[in-house]
């Protein structure tokens, strides 16, 4: 008989596994929380042109990793690549903005893009985001950045760079569009196939190239920020001094232009040396015309997203891989299969008056199976039932993880007993 095994590209998150991802989604809603940001849940699918007006028909997310598919109805729906569409598409159709005051909105969930697996790298993967709504100011900007950088810090992770640029506003964007198309027409037949194919559909997006040749050419390239206009160069000076006033450490990197079209003016990313080659977990910047993109009325908003399975990565290269703990308090341990009944209701009477984690053997094994395992999980308290406590309606509480002396009690008496 086959074996069933998951799809490629996706990974099952194991209970030995659970207490990293735990520590991750804690830090990122203590801290979301700390900032005043209020958790937003959409749908993991859309329709898809939330994706394909939102994200951009240049983009490769949209031509070529997306999973789309026409439900019972004939009409296209999308699973989520990404949140930012989708958070909009929920803002619009929601009316979570007021006129004069800013929304402030984080999330947690997984996402979905056909692309080689790799690792922490996969077609279903997490991220924590946070997005800035209803502010033009590049205090905001500042301030997410802040947030993410809160995020990375209360982790622990020290080893990163945060990268800076602006893509100015889409007037200076369009003009330095105009300035690659005619620097890369130069060398056009030297371009790798896909830069040649981005050189037709998002010009930009050459600079993300990898491959040594574009490299090269690329070093000669006009540079973005000699291309900004006034508004763009006042907003981007004004985001680098909010970011000294709070000694956030920046890199200037020109080249950067993070692969969504929706970007504009400032964009950022943050990169760990401890993920080898493949060194982004995160980033983000402000994206004024998304909201009109979709529908609704000009809103300017800035936000970032975080790669959970590469948080973990370089979490587990710097202090190993976080230890699963376990959540259980108390075992009752019966004798006999007679006891069986009772164990279950001294069970239900410490869960349900104590608040405290038990459970009970359901396997019927051996007086010494039944220790042996409170031993393994590391109980607290092993509860035994034998013929004497039945008979007389109490309970034997071996200490597990103390130097004490185990006690016979009352089962009236054991909520006193254990806390």
């Amino acid at each position: 008989m086959l074996l069933l095994q998951s799809v490629r590209g996706t990974k099952d998150i194991l209970p030995n596994d659970i207490q990293g991802w735990y520590k991750v989604e804690q830090a990122a809603r203590k801290i979301s929380e700390i900032y005043g940001y209020k958790e937003l849940r959409t749908p993991i699918f859309e329709k898809t042109e939330v994706f394909s007006r939102g994200v951009g028909d240049g983009t490769d997310i949209v031509n070529k990793e997306m999973y789309t598919f026409n439900d019972k109805g004939s009409e296209s729906i999308t699973l989520r690549p990404e949140q930012t569409a989708a958070l909009v598409r929920s803002v619009i159709q929601n009316n979570l903005i007021n006129d004069h005051s800013v929304t402030r909105l984080f999330y947690i969930g997984s996402y979905f893009r056909y692309e080689r697996p790799q690792k922490g790298r996969l077609r279903e993967f997490h991220q924590f985001g946070a997005e800035c709504i209803n502010s033009q100011f590049p205090e905001s900007d500042a301030e997410v950045i802040a947030l993410a950088i809160s995020f990375i810090n209360s982790l622990g992770i020290k080893n990163y760079r945060l990268l800076l640029n602006s893509l100015g506003n889409e007037h200076s964007r369009a003009n330095y569009k105009k300035e690659l198309i005619n620097f890369f027409n130069e060398y056009k037949e030297e371009l790798s196939t896909e830069s040649k194919e981005r050189l037709e559909s998002n010009p930009l997006r050459i600079l993300d190239s990898k491959n040594p040749i574009d490299v090269e050419i690329i070093k000669n390239a006009p540079n973005i920020l000699n291309s900004l206009d006034e508004e763009s160069i006042v907003h981007f000076e004004k985001v680098k001094q909010f970011l000294d006033t709070v000694n956030i450490k920046y890199e200037i990197s020109p080249n950067l232009v993070r692969g969504l079209d929706y970007y504009s003016h400032t964009v950022f990313e943050f990169q760990s040396t401890e993920l080898g080659s493949q060194d982004a977990f995160g980033g983000g910047g402000r994206y004024n015309s998304l909201f009109r993109e979709l529908g609704g009325k000009d809103t300017p908003a800035v936000g970032f997203a975080m790669g959970m399975e590469r948080i973990l990565l370089i979490l587990e290269q710097i202090s190993g891989k976080i230890d699963a703990i376990s959540n259980i308090d108390a075992m009752i341990i019966s004798t006999s299969e007679k006891y069986l009944a009772s164990a279950a209701k001294v069970a239900n009477l410490i869960r349900n008056e104590s608040n405290i984690s038990c459970i009970y053997d359901l396997n019927r094994r051996s007086l010494k199976s039944q220790l042996r395992e409170a031993n393994k999980l590391a109980v607290k308290w092993a509860i035994i039932i034998g013929e004497e406590e039945f008979r007389n309606e109490s309970i034997t509480v071996k200490f597990m993880q103390e130097d004490r002396e185990q006690v016979t009690v009352k089962i009236s008496d054991i909520k006193k007993l254990l806390k």
